[in-house]
C-alpha cells in the first residue's frame, strides 16, 4: 500500500523507522524543505510543497496513495488543513499524529499570546533581554521592536541577520539538556523567552530552565487544527496503519 507520511518532526522520523522495510508498504516521507540540512531519514523522501489542496489531491491520485499520516509540526496548520481537505476530496484515510502540548507546572511564568505580532507587542516598550526560540522566518517580526537585545536560536543561520542593534545567534538542533539551557539563559542574562508550545521532550529543557531561573515565557498559542482522527503515540499510529491495510485487503 502506498503510504504518504507528512513529516518534519522527530515523531515522523521515528514512525518512518518503525514502518521502513515492510514489504506490504511503499512509504514516502514528505518534508516541507524549510531546513537546509535535514536529519537523515530511513525511507524515501520528497521535499517541497504540493501546490495547495488541489496539488496534494492530485498527488494522492497520481501515486494511488492508500493512506496519509500527518505528523507535521503542531504549528504547521496550513499543510494539516490542506491534508484534511484533500484526503476528504479523494477519499483517502487520514490520521494525525499529534504531539500533546506542554502542561503548566508550579513555578512556570507563562503568558499565552495569539501569534508572533502579539508576542512582539507583549514584550513592551522597556528594553529587555529576549531569547527567541522560533523559526528563522518568524523572528523577522521582532525587527519592529529594536529596543530589545535578542539571543536567537535556530536550526539554520538567520540570513540576513535581524535588523536590530543588538542580536546574538545560536545555531543548534535539539534535543537540549536542561543544564545547558540554564547556562545559555543565565549567561546571556535572559529576562524573557518567546517560544512555541511544541510539546515533546526535545526542546522542553528551556521551559524547565526558565522555571528554575524565574524567567517569563511568552508562548504562542497553537493554531486550530482540522477535526480528523488523531493519536498521540507511535504504537497507535502503527495500529491505525494495520487497520487500514486490513480494511483494504
Amino acid at each position: 500500500m502506498p503510504l504518504l507520511l507528512l513529516g518534519g518532526t522527530a515523531e515522523a522520523r521515528r514512525l518512518a523507522g518503525r514502518l521502513a522495510g515492510r514489504d506490504d508498504l511503499k512509504l514516502t516521507l514528505s518534508l516541507a524543505g524549510r531546513t537546509e540540512n535535514p536529519v537523515p531519514q530511513p525511507v524515501p523522501v520528497r521535499t517541497g510543497g504540493f501546490g495547495g489542496v488541489e496539488g496534494l489531491a492530485q498527488f494522492l491520485r497520481d501515486h494511488a496513495i492508500g493512506a496519509v499520516i500527518d505528523a507535521t509540526h503542531p504549528y504547521a496548520a496550513v499543510i494539516s488543513r490542506n491534508a484534511a481537505t484533500a484526503c476528504a476530496a479523494v477519499g483517502v484515510p487520514l490520521l494525525a499524529l499529534r504531539r500533546a502540548p506542554w502542561a503548566r507546572q508550579a513555578g512556570d511564568l507563562w503568558r499565552d499570546v495569539a501569534d508572533v505580532p502579539a508576542a512582539v507587542e507583549a514584550l513592551g516598550e522597556a528594553p529587555r533581554r529576549v531569547f527567541l526560540a522560533l523559526g528563522r522566518n518568524e523572528v523577522r517580526a521582532f525587527a519592529a521592536a529594536p529596543q530589545h537585545s535578542y539571543v536567537i536560536r535556530s536550526v539554520d543561520p538567520v540570513v540576513p541577520p535581524l535588523a536590530v542593534p543588538d542580536a546574538a545567534y545560536v545555531v543548534a538542533r535539539g534535543p537540549f539538556a536542561e543544564d545547558d539551557e540554564r547556562a545559555l539563559l543565565g549567561g546571556h542574562g535572559i529576562e524573557i523567552i518567546v517560544a512555541k508550545n511544541s510539546g515533546g521532550a526535545a526542546t522542553y529543557a528551556k521551559m524547565a530552565a526558565a522555571r528554575a531561573l524565574g524567567i517569563e515565557v511568552l508562548l504562542l498559542r497553537r493554531p486550530d487544527m482540522p477535526e480528523v482522527e488523531a493519536v498521540e503515540s507511535l504504537d497507535e499510529a502503527v495500529a491505525w496503519v494495520e487497520r487500514v491495510m486490513a480494511e483494504r485487503s
